[in-house]
């Protein structure tokens, strides 16, 4: 079996959160996202407001090994934890009485942070060397990250839908990686103050005096070794905007997704 490997340099945020006065979560806390829509962000941001030894720290919790890491979820324990968990009953079941938090992005955008990651040195699955090589069709790789190849990269379709589209009207708080993006932009102003708010309520946490300083720590990009700025290797000119060819793709590779995500 083929296995992906993603290679991150560690952070400091430990470290820097010691720096803070912390509250313990009251109930258990999971950050879920669709891979690729800013999941080490939020991860980053949230952790710290969290004290160090409340955050299950041992992986990105994925449904083929939930039970693995079920620890995450125990109501005794109240611990904040991250993945990217399919919607099926035995993730259902895990969440049960946790605060869900559920980061989504763009379609559109997402297919090319997801073509500049996996064309990065900080990805590496066997098989896919070949999208790496000088010369490779932009958009070849675009259309593959759309249809996607087993078993190293689900499709388009497939992913929202059970990462985030399933989760809808299940108890999930469903955040816009555009909005945090946009929030972050403008730390002193109304909006992310109003976002933050609704962003700390949703889980569960007592907003402190010194909020802005620890946001700033967390989105802090040297702080993430996925974000777009630190991935290296990325030998092919992905553009700033998807095509119109591939964006008719999503469309009728996932009709209604961004809609029903509030993309259009």
């Amino acid at each position: 079996m083929s296995f992906v490997k993603i290679n991150v340099k560690p952070d400091t945020l430990d470290d820097e959160n010691r720096g803070f006065a912390q509250r313990p979560l009251e109930q258990p806390l999971f950050l879920n996202s669709v891979p690729k829509s800013g999941s080490h962000l939020l991860r980053n941001i949230v952790r710290m407001f969290v004290p160090v030894e409340d955050q299950y720290q041992a992986e990105f919790i994925q449904h083929h090994f939930l039970q693995r890491h079920i620890a995450a979820f125990e109501p005794s324990r109240n611990r904040l934890s991250w993945g990217h968990l399919f919607f099926m009953e035995p993730s259902r079941a895990a969440l049960a009485g946790v605060r869900h938090i559920l980061l989504v992005r763009d379609p559109y955008d997402w297919v090319l942070a997801r073509a500049r990651f996996v064309l990065s040195n900080e990805f590496n699955a066997p098989g896919l060397e070949h999208l790496k090589e000088p010369g490779a069709s932009v958009e070849a790789i675009l259309n593959l990250m759309i249809e996607g190849t087993r078993p190293m990269l689900a499709p388009l379709d497939i992913t929202y839908h059970f990462n985030a589209i399933a989760w809808l009207g299940n108890g999930a708080h469903l955040m816009r990686y555009e909005e945090l993006i946009g929030a972050l932009r403008d730390l002193q102003g109304e909006r992310a103050d109003a976002y933050f708010g609704a962003l700390f309520q949703a889980c569960g946490i007592v907003r402190p005096d010194d909020w802005l300083d620890r946001v700033r720590i967390g989105s802090d990009p040297r702080q993430s070794g996925t974000a777009r700025e630190n991935l290296t290797g990325v030998a092919a000119k992905i553009p700033s905007e998807l095509p119109e060819r591939q964006k008719r793709m999503v469309d009728s590779a996932a009709p209604g997704l961004r809609s029903a995500l509030g993309y259009a």
